[in-house]
């Protein structure tokens, strides 16, 4: 199946927290960087998942924010530390391409005032940020 889904990572579930209707998975990627994905106990249930099962981990480039600076104070559970590799700019909008420490690649489409605002070029480093209720999770 092809996706227009541009951000496809792949993990290893590292901890299931189950609740009456949702749950938590904490993945931990090849690198050692872990992203938390809220899901339904169905999907956990139907996905199989459990501690050491390979997933792919699905992020619409439409939904990470970028940041240059300290993201202490956050609610935000999904904080991925990378290097701005390359950035398109449009008339409203910028795709930047963000390598992640040890490994990964993420897409973040963004506002150009946005990336302007931020000083963002090739060599930024920044914190990539997922809500953990934006992470989709598929069984490897």
């Amino acid at each position: 199946m092809s996706l227009s889904i541009r951000n496809q990572l792949t993990g290893t579930v590292s901890e299931i927290t189950r609740g009456a209707v949702m749950s938590t998975v904490l993945i931990t990627l090849p690198g050692g960087q872990s992203l938390t994905a809220a899901v339904t106990l169905d999907a956990v249930d139907d996905l199989g998942l459990k501690e050491g099962s390979g997933v792919d981990v699905l992020i619409k480039s439409t939904e990470i924010s970028l940041a240059t600076g300290n993201v202490d104070g956050l609610s935000i559970r999904n904080q991925l530390r990378g290097t701005v590799s390359s950035i398109e700019t449009g008339g409203a909008m910028a795709v930047a391409h963000v390598t992640l420490e040890q490994g990964g690649e993420l897409t973040a489409a963004i506002t150009l005032a946005a990336a302007t605002e931020l000083g963002l070029a090739a060599g930024t480093a920044v914190t990539a940020l997922v809500k953990s209720t934006e992470v989709a999770v598929a069984a490897a």
